[in-house]
């Protein structure tokens, strides 16, 4: 790898020669090892895109924001992440050592639904810390991962689905309750932050991504595992606009993105931001923009 490389490139070109249906079929996976910590210089992180589940290994103090809680890990813990539960690590400099992989939901398409765990459910746990004995247990199961997404094995994957599961079900019979704390910080800050990272997560709209799935207040909401109310009010409070209103913003921005720089039709790009009518959807744009998206898109 060359040093001027980002990760991701690097990992692209990696897996560049296998045939698309192939990597369709596969999903993805992939392993890491958080590199040493240097004092005063953050590691980057590789694998921000929406579309990844992420399970960690974590050596060190730092917190994992939610929206309606912050958890410090005072030493070490396991760490699950669904693409659609927005968090924010912070301190990542704190962390000393670890591991973690990151997959989509098509390399499980065939052997269960991710979302049946609580690990991955919003209002789940996410974060279990853990005693030195209990990393020692983990630690192997990570290095395992390494030698087995390089070996030539046939079957290596569903040995790494099984890794996975094997993960998820060491978490899921530890106890029920958890050592953490939430710490007093502005809710509303937090709150808002999440919703706008959450609505973000659904664009650019890609044929991998056909459709928006989160449309109104109360889809935030519940993905956010907070109130509906709680959710308006914090976001009026830190953005002095509704949530509503950021939405259709933002809706507002892709669907003209889409118009000028895209060759689907009207009715397609309508379906594509929810809109089950193309009518409701012209009569959206046109009350935003004062044109219809026909004419807005032949300026």
């Amino acid at each position: 790898m060359d040093k001027s490389e980002s990760l991701e490139d690097f990992y692209k070109r990696k897996f560049d020669w296998i045939p698309e249906n192939l990597r369709n079929e596969i999903g993805h996976f992939n392993v890491f090892e958080h590199e040493p910590y240097e004092p005063g210089k953050v590691k980057p992180i590789p694998y921000k895109r929406r579309d990844f589940y992420k399970v960690m290994l974590v050596i060190g103090n730092v917190d994992m924001q939610y929206a309606d809680q912050v958890i410090t890990v005072k030493k070490q813990a396991l760490f699950f992440s669904n693409p659609m539960i927005p968090y924010k690590c912070a301190d990542l400099e704190k962390i000393e050592e670890g591991y973690y992989c990151i997959f989509n939901d098509h390399f499980f398409s065939r052997f269960g639904d991710l979302n049946d765990y609580a690990v991955f459910q919003p209002s789940g746990k996410h974060v279990f810390e853990l005693t030195d004995g209990q990393v020692e247990e983990l630690r192997p199961l990570f290095k395992e991962m390494f030698t087995e997404i390089t070996s030539e094995y046939q079957h290596k994957y569903d040995v790494l689905r099984n890794k996975v599961f094997n993960l998820i079900h060491f978490a899921l019979k530890m106890e029920p309750a958890t050592f953490y704390e939430k710490k007093q910080i502005n809710a509303s800050q937090r709150i808002s932050t999440l919703f706008l990272e959450l609505l973000e997560r659904q664009f650019p709209i890609e044929e991998n991504h056909p459709r928006v799935r989160l449309r109104s207040a109360t889809d935030y909401a519940n993905q956010l595992n907070v109130h509906v109310n709680h959710l308006n009010r914090s976001v009026k409070e830190v953005c002095g606009k509704t949530t509503s209103q950021l939405i259709a913003i933002r809706f507002l921005q892709e669907a003209k993105i889409m118009l000028k720089h895209s060759n689907w039709n009207i009715s397609e790009i309508a379906f594509a931001l929810g809109y089950n009518e193309v009518t409701h959807f012209n009569n959206f744009f046109k009350k935003q923009t004062g044109l219809s998206p026909s004419k807005f898109r032949s300026l």
